[in-house]
Parts: C-alpha cells; structure tokens; sequence
C-alpha cells in the first residue's frame, strides 16, 4: 500500500525520519520546513519521490502557496501527518511568558487547523487518512507543562471529533501519543540547553524518531477497514509518578 504523504516538521527529528522511511517504501512525499538547505540535503537522499516546500506553519498564507504550486505527481495527496510541534520553556505557569504561550497554541493547535481545512476536501474524495503527532501530555499532565499539554490535549480531541464528524466517509484518523523522545524538541524547548538536553536522556533509552517513523509507517499500511483511534506509547524506563500533596507546615 502506498500513496502520497504531506508531512509538516520533515527536516529534524519524528518529521524527518518519516519522510525517509516513506519515500524508502515507494510513497512519495511532501516534506515541509522552515530549513530549505535541510530539505534540499533531504531531496539529495530521497530522489523524485520527495518533495520539499521550504514555509513556517504558522503563516496560512505560505502554506496555501506551497500548496498551490506543488508538482502534478506529489497533488494526490492520500496521507496528512500533523507533525510540527513544539514546547518552548519547562517552568511553572506564573513563571512563563505569555508570548511563549501564544507561540504554541499558534503552532500546534492553529497551524493544525489550517492545514487540516485544507487539505480535507481532496483527504475525503480520495478517501485517505489524518494521523496527528500529538503527545502523553494530552493525558497525563506533569509541572511546567501547563500550556504545551493544553495543545497537545486540543489536538487528541480533535482528533477524535474529525472521526466522528467522517462517519461513513471513509477516511481514518489516528492520533499518536509518544512519551519522552530523543529529538531536536527538547533542544527548543530549553533554549538550546545541551547540558539540561544530555541530563534528561541519559540511560533513559528514549523512544527515538525511527520509531515514531515505524509506528507512522505500520498504522498507515493496515488494512483500510481498520483505524486506530489513538496510540499512546512510552519507553519502557518511564511510567507514572505519585500524586504531589502540598502540606501546610504551620
């Protein structure tokens, strides 16, 4: 089974190692990014079957154009994957900027929604497939995640409610949970911190981006009667913690 796959956040991390393992199985392949020099280094490797549209997600009107001016053979589009994201800060709500806040629902909730409209009248006609990078965050909650899980909650939602709202269209919608991945996110997230980067992954034998890319790659060739509505997943090292109790010392 293979088609044409639009993905957002192909030049590091989940979105890159995606693209590879697609175009490698005979899919073609829209790869989006901010980093043209990634996506050109990308279209190298691949060959014909990737295509790469240079655009920030947040700006609708780049994304429209990329759209607008793709290449005859990569316009069937079959396979949406949301997977541009990011978290941007670890601290506690009352010590977060407002504007990192901001940055996030644009990101991962807004950009979602725009490119989602798009592309779901062709997704419908061809009866193809969503499949939403979304997070454990959407679930579980932990301290300084405040606003990052709220989006990733958002989209899990979301998710389930584009399942509801194609009832008998045909098309499958999956949302995919990982927990604590080894990638370029953490990075952003803490400002480039290499230190606090290497600190939270050692011996940890975090999920890494191929498997998010085997896990993509299997729920996109089963069968078309089967969907999975969402998949939630953690390495093996990381579970739940206990409950926090704050006590009054007075």
């Amino acid at each position: 089974m293979t088609g044409t796959l639009f993905i957002t956040g192909a030049t590091a991390g989940f979105g890159q190692a995606t693209a590879r393992l697609f175009c490698q199985n005979g899919w073609k392949v829209v790869g989006t990014g901010r980093r043209r020099e990634r996506l050109d280094a990308m279209k190298a490797e691949l060959g014909d079957n990737f295509h790469g549209a240079s655009f920030d997600v947040t700006d609708e009107d780049a994304m429209n154009a990329a759209i607008d001016a793709l290449p005859q053979g990569f316009r069937d589009i079959t396979l949406l994957v949301n997977n541009a994201g990011l978290a941007l800060g670890t601290a506690p709500a009352p010590q977060t900027k407002l504007s990192d806040w901001k940055t996030m629902v644009d990101t991962n909730i807004t950009a979602v929604l725009s490119l989602t409209d798009r592309l779901l009248p062709e997704l419908i006609e061809r009866r193809g497939m969503i499949i939403n990078l979304c997070s454990i965050a959407s679930t579980w909650p932990y301290p300084g995640g405040n606003v990052y899980g709220g989006t990733k909650a958002f989209l899990r939602q979301f998710s389930l409610g584009l399942r509801s709202d194609l009832h008998g269209k045909g098309v499958r919608v999956t949302s995919i949970e990982p927990g604590m991945c080894e990638s370029e996110f953490t990075l952003v997230r803490t400002g480039g911190d290499q230190q606090a980067y290497d600190a939270l992954y050692k011996g940890a034998h975090a999920i890494q981006p191929e498997d998010i890319a085997n896990t993509i790659h299997w729920v996109a060739t089963q069968p078309r009667h089967l969907n999975f509505n969402s998949i939630e997943m953690m390495p093996v090292s990381q579970s739940w913690g206990g409950w926090q109790v704050a006590r009054d010392s007075s």
